[in-house]
């Protein structure tokens, strides 16, 4: 048997870590400012994550959610306490897109309605719903298309309040940065717009923090630079630094029934103890704070390059816009520099390094960076 072939690959592999560095077979090192897609949020083994795991699985690896998980109602409390939500409510699942789905299917339970709003450019996930509000066809299958979502422009108050005067809207799910849309920051008057829209029409605020949160941007949900809240908040890819989990927090207004969501895996032992972890290290290490200063003196550098058509995001979450005789650059970092990040099309370098990323090994980068765009 043989792999299904639909990544296209870097012939590069990667067999240990630690912190922001990782090593090949060769023991090449490279500096990692992506993190897997974002999911390094406290860095490659960090040792209070590994013995977290290793007290665990010496325990009790699994069990399913038919009996008392207390170390579930640990992981809620915390994260409450971290987030600031702590009247907030957690559902525990595996990944974004399944944390999406769930969202937008509480949001139809809750008012009984269909329609969802999303936005040019979003990515929500690659499951039944969660693919069909996100604006890509070529990755949406004939058997998830659906009338039920209405895309709009990104940050069109007008059209957001004429959607919402001509049709029964279920509920909105925007992210707050958009990540594979380019680093695009939502701004903070079209997050309150929204809210105030989701208050007057009795429809659900999803605020899809798989990427843009976790303390990614220097506060814990991006969508908190407004100063409103969301109904429910999707979660996943930094949550658990490289163990698959995911998980939504949702409003005290929407309350649960037995059945109305379910999941093998979702909240599993091994799977808590690695978000207690995260929680735990990003509260000891101010981690949060870490992202916001060597974020900012990132995006500060950058702008100063000439070469650079734009620089978007927020903390550790930054876009690098080039223009196209440069659309070269990210294969140069990882290659000639050994550095690896992310893209988006067509021209835009992503950011998305662990939250203890040190102005170090920012400056690595930098240093490496401007030596590819002067070449």
């Amino acid at each position: 048997m043989k792999l299904f072939d639909v990544y296209p690959i870097n012939p590069i592999n990667i067999v240990r870590g630690q912190g922001s560095l990782v090593y090949d077979e060769q023991d090449t090192e490279y500096l990692d400012m992506y993190g897997g897609h974002a999911v390094i949020s406290i860095g490659h083994t960090h040792p209070h994550y590994v013995k977290r795991l290793e007290d665990q699985l010496h325990k009790l690896g699994f069990y399913s959610n038919s009996i008392e998980i207390p170390i579930q109602k640990e992981l809620a409390a915390k994260l409450g306490k971290v987030s600031g939500k702590e009247d907030y409510q957690l559902f525990l699942c595996n990944s974004g897109a399944e944390a999406n789905e769930n969202a937008l299917k509480l949001a139809s339970f809750y008012n009984g309605k269909k329609k969802v709003i999303a936005f040019t450019k979003a990515f929500h996930g690659r499951t039944s719903l969660a693919v069909a509000v996100t604006d890509n066809p070529k990755i949406v299958a004939p058997v998830n298309e659906t009338d039920n979502v209405i895309f709009l422009p990104w940050a069109d108050e007008a059209a957001l309040a004429q959607a919402f005067a001509e049709n029964e809207i279920s509920s909105v799910i925007i992210e707050g940065i958009q990540g594979v849309g380019g680093i695009q920051v939502a701004p903070e008057s079209f997050l309150q717009k929204i809210r105030s829209l989701c208050d007057e029409y009795n429809a659900v605020f999803i605020a899809d923090s798989v990427q843009c949160g976790y303390g990614r941007t220097g506060k814990f949900f991006s969508q908190d630079f407004a100063g409103i809240d969301a109904d429910i908040y999707s979660m996943a890819k930094g949550m658990g630094n490289g163990f698959p989990v995911g998980g939504i927090i949702i409003s005290p207004k929407i309350q649960p029934a037995y059945g109305m969501l379910g999941t093998t895996f979702g909240g599993n032992h091994l799977a808590c103890a690695a978000g207690l972890a995260v929680l735990e290290v990003m509260e000891q290490d101010n981690l949060m704070q870490n992202a916001a200063e060597v974020g900012g003196y990132l995006i500060k550098e950058l702008k100063k390059l000439e070469q650079v058509k734009e620089v978007r995001g927020r903390g550790l979450m930054i876009g690098i816009e080039l223009p196209d005789e440069l659309a070269h650059a990210r294969k140069e970092l990882l290659f000639k520099h050994h550095i690896f990040t992310g893209e988006a099309k067509p021209n835009v370098v992503r950011l998305l390094p662990a939250l203890n990323l040190t102005k170090a090994h920012a400056d690595r980068f930098l240093e490496a960076f401007v030596s590819v765009l002067n070449q």
